[in-house]
């Protein structure tokens, strides 16, 4: 499974408005839903929100990766966002997180959701890969640099 098979260009925002957890997760709702109507804002919030309750979603290194599961979905559907003034989303580490990976899968899905997690974190695990990722400039540009490390692989 590649990062491309559930993320495009079009589902990558450049700069998140918010700087509040919760509003954070409000807008990748919205932009998940922006470019998949078939999903249901509400729903997404919901198990983003959650999932997020249990426990966060932030690993460290200005990372976090807010996942969940729905019913009734066909595939998994995901988009990357960045901050780059940072948020508070209680990181494992403490600091200020810049780079998001979500992830909303098939209820039934539980091998695709763990193999697309565990795809994003050895990705982000690459120092070098987060600073070209915090240098990016567009939609198009940060696609590409998702696209060129995930063929690497």
């Amino acid at each position: 499974m590649k990062i491309t098979d559930f993320v495009s260009v079009h589902t990558v925002i450049p700069s998140l408005v918010n700087r509040q957890k919760g509003s954070v997760l409000e807008e990748l709702a919205a932009g998940l839903v922006a470019k998949h109507p078939d999903l249901e804002h509400g729903r997404v919030l919901a198990v983003l929100q959650e999932r997020e309750r249990i426990s966060s979603t932030a690993i460290g290194d200005g990372v976090a990766i807010p996942h969940g599961k729905l019913p009734g979905l066909e595939r998994i559907y995901g988009v990357f966002a960045r901050s780059p003034a940072g948020v508070d989303f209680n990181s494992l580490d403490g600091g200020p997180t810049h780079l998001f990976f979500v992830l909303i899968a098939p209820e039934n899905a539980a091998t695709d959701h763990l193999k697309a997690l565990a795809r994003i974190s050895r990705l982000l695990k690459d120092e070098s890969f987060r600073k070209r990722l915090m240098a990016g400039n567009s939609h198009q540009e940060l696609f590409q640099l998702i696209s060129d490390e995930d063929d690497k692989f």
